[in-house]
């Protein structure tokens, strides 16, 4: 594994910072597309049809939730290999690995062709896009923070970040014309397939783009022989206090699968113009992350993302209130606000913050296991849970923002516990 890894002669953070965007948002355009699908489709095709709306809702947020609850075995796996062999060979193993699963799911037989075996086979798809997942960001982060120059860490690594809002957000619009120029029995029939199948484009210009790419001279430098056994026992509570802060993760799963199945299922609004929430949501985000990690940069990642953690979290109970009133106009201005402004001011300083929390030799087994516990928890149980809480009509938003709301204040609680680290070097963090 070893033998395919070239030693880089120096740092080079906007190669890095371009090939992270690149691959991440190739890579997480086939994560997002599931998670619109489930949304929309899926509780109508792999369900069965005399389910109520409300079960039909849960069964689809279970196998969204399902590739987050594998998260953390994932992180086990691909963390101590990015340590060991180098964070550009997780990358592409996690590449082909989301992109098969991802084109698959585009093959399945529906309920109606096969019965109980398509839940279960689209659970299987399911597991391999969490397994993959795991292993991606944090090896797409550490190599752009080690290969970044001191003073911009933060605004080189929420490039990585940007580039998974890119690719949901490219998720979100290839879907749009679908829902918009498609009868329902067409959607419901092919057009759904299609997003899916598009993934092995993905897969392959991903492939070009990332095989450039050399590892950061901080894995060379300092390296351990048993990185999960060395976090494990040294670095615990760094684990902890991550898993705490990536539970602000919640507020992204909300918005983007329970809200928009809550809107088109249960108040009965327009899907495609949902989806253009989204889109503008996400086309803000853009803007407003790498602005964030700029100002991350300037005055601490722990600002930044406190303030934008606390800010989402308030910003929910308006966003649902304007779904449940059907009012568009809020509904825009408070989903575009909640997401792409204040959610993203903490999604920008997450990749430095946790990242800057473990020294370079077990940062990638640390940040997996640490963001994927808590992406486990909010992204796998959020949804179950959301649809739970808003009761057997489906119809209890405020129950469903109180609980966001909480999950807001436990993430900048443990983001307050953690040291600030704008003013470190990387070798100082190590030390």
């Amino acid at each position: 594994m070893g033998t395919h890894i070239v030693t880089p002669q120096t740092k080079t953070p906007k190669r890095a910072a371009l090939s992270s965007w690149i691959g991440s948002a190739l890579e997480y355009y086939d994560f997002a597309v599931y998670g619109t699908a489930a949304a929309l489709v899926l509780n109508h095709l792999f369900f069965p049809e005399d389910a109520s709306p409300a079960v039909a809702i849960l069964g689809s947020m279970a196998t969204v939730g399902i590739a987050y609850v594998v998260r953390p075995l994932g992180a086990l796996i691909m963390g101590p290999l990015g340590d060991r062999y180098g964070r550009s060979f997780v990358l592409m193993l996690t590449l082909f690995m989301m992109g098969a699963a991802t084109f698959a799911v585009g093959l399945l037989p529906t309920y109606e062709q096969v019965g109980i075996l398509a839940p279960i086979l689209l659970v299987v798809c399911r597991i391999f896009q969490g397994l993959s997942a795991a292993g991606e960001q944090s090896s797409a982060i550490s190599t752009s923070l080690e290969h970044a120059d001191e003073d911009k860490r933060a605004y080189t690594a929420s490039w990585t970040l940007h580039g998974t809002q890119f690719g949901t957000l490219l998720a979100t619009a290839v879907f749009l014309p679908f829902t918009a120029f498609l009868t329902e029995e067409q959607l419901f029939s092919w057009g759904w397939r299609i997003p899916f199948l598009l993934s092995a484009v993905v897969v392959v210009a991903a492939y070009l783009i990332r095989r450039q790419l050399s590892e950061p001279p901080a894995f060379y430098e300092s390296k351990s022989e048993n990185p999960l056994r060395e976090v494990l026992s040294r670095h615990k509570t760094a684990v902890v206090r991550i898993a705490c802060a990536a539970l602000i993760n919640t507020v992204n799963v909300v918005f983007t699968v329970w809200s928009l199945s809550f809107a088109t299922s249960i108040v009965g609004l327009d899907r495609s113009t949902m989806l253009m929430v989204s889109i503008a949501a996400n086309a803000l985000a853009l803007v407003v992350i790498p602005l964030s990690g700029r100002l991350a940069d300037k005055i601490g990642r722990k600002v930044v993302f406190i303030s934008g953690a606390l800010s989402s979290g308030i910003m929910m109970f308006f966003y649902l209130n304007a779904v449940a009133d059907g009012n568009w106009a809020l509904i825009f201005v408070c989903g575009v606000l909640m997401s792409g402004g204040f959610y993203s001011m903490a999604n920008a300083t997450w990749p430095a913050f946790y990242a800057e929390m473990l020294p370079s030799s077990v940062r990638v087994t640390g940040l997996a296991l640490g963001t994927q516990i808590g992406f486990a928890v909010s992204g796998g149980f959020a949804p179950v849970l959301a649809s739970w809480v808003a009761g057997e009509n489906g119809d209890n938003y405020q129950a469903v923002a109180v609980a966001v709301a909480v999950v807001c204040i436990v993430a900048a609680l443990a983001a307050l516990t953690a040291r600030e680290t704008k003013d470190l070097t990387l070798k100082e963090i190590d030390a």
